[in-house]
């Protein structure tokens, strides 16, 4: 039986198998443009008047869950918070922490996920690193990504700016990475439905130029889920935002979930949607913008902004009204 090839220590040494490491997996999925010849500092033009710069690092475990791994995750998560920045990405470099016996059939299954998403969503790769620490110290892989973005002209995103009357929308069904994971960690097989929404939201963002002056806010509800996002716009602020328990859409597999495991999804993170609050006059114009695009088919608008001390309410299915807090510690870890 051939042997499986796995990551070695001498892959991070700087010699040839460190050469041969970045030429083969590397190089040949992205070498192309600013990463060819590969210098230590990637030539990227500037002519826009403003950039946005961001940077994350994925730790994700199981590196692969239902949906998607941690390599397009890492592509999308850097991406989305350039997006909901009012930013249009444009480049990403890449840092990989490869462990010793890490099978090289996984690390291009990422390579290869990370390579199709960022061509998706338009970014380049134009520069990276790669280290291989010693069995045992790294869970496999762990990635960190950067990314620079060009400023689209016409957002001024600010929670400051936010008042009473405007709305809540969301893009899409929340929670459905955040389970997905937890699924695939715990062998919970409730479903072969139940998958991750990691994906980007450029085009959901880019769509909303003609209405960017009327977006107050825009954020991708990743850990501490909606719950930290809204908690966060109205703490130390005389706003409240008032959801409506039957208009924030949840999948099917998401609620028997959460009703099996105690867990409020309200709190469970979502990586490939937004939430967003603007000006009730062009909610409707936002709403059939996202409805007719496959990645907001599924967007509500779920609650509305009005004067008070700094509160999330809910009014739930059968009628009463819940304080919605945040999370208390982190509910799941690991899961970006």
């Amino acid at each position: 039986m051939k042997a499986e090839l796995t990551i070695q220590l001498a892959h991070g040494g700087g010699g040839r198998l460190s050469r041969d490491l970045i030429q083969s997996e590397i190089v040949s999925r992205f070498g192309n443009g600013p990463l060819e010849g590969l210098p230590d500092a990637a030539t990227i033009p500037w002519h826009c008047d403003k950039l946005l710069f961001t940077t994350d690092s994925y730790v994700v475990q199981p590196i692969e869950f239902p949906g998607g791994n941690i390599g397009d995750l890492a592509v999308h998560g850097t991406v989305n918070d350039l997006c909901v920045c009012g930013g249009r990405p444009k480049w990403l470099s890449v840092g990989l922490i490869l462990e010793e016996g890490l099978p090289l059939a996984t690390l291009r299954k990422v390579l290869d996920s990370m390579k199709k998403a960022a061509a998706d969503c338009g970014i380049t790769v134009v520069t990276g690193d790669t280290k291989v620490v010693g069995a045992g110290q790294s869970d496999g892989l762990y990635i960190n990504t950067s990314g620079i973005a060009e400023a689209i002209k016409g957002f001024s995103l600010s929670p400051a700016r936010i008042t009473k009357g405007d709305d809540v929308i969301v893009s899409g069904n929340l929670a459905d990475h955040g389970f997905a994971v937890l699924a695939a960690r715990k062998n919970i097989n409730i479903s072969s439905a139940l998958k991750s929404d990691t994906a980007p939201v450029h085009r959901l963002v880019q769509a909303l130029e003609p209405f960017a002056g009327e977006i107050k806010f825009m954020r991708d509800p990743t850990r501490g889920g909606l719950s930290a996002v809204l908690n966060e716009i109205v703490e130390n602020r005389n706003i409240n935002i008032q959801l409506n328990e039957t208009d924030i859409p949840f999948s099917t597999c998401v609620k028997a979930l959460s009703e099996t495991l105690g867990i409020d999804p309200l709190h469970v993170a979502s990586e490939g949607r937004i939430v967003l609050i603007c000006s009730s006059q062009v909610t409707d114009q936002i709403l059939h913008t996202w409805k007719s695009m496959p990645e907001g088919f599924g967007a509500q608008s779920i609650g509305v902004v009005d004067s008070g001390k700094g509160r999330v309410t809910i009014k739930t299915i059968t009628g009463g009204i819940r304080i919605v807090d945040v999370p208390r510690g982190e509910l799941l870890p690991r899961i970006c």
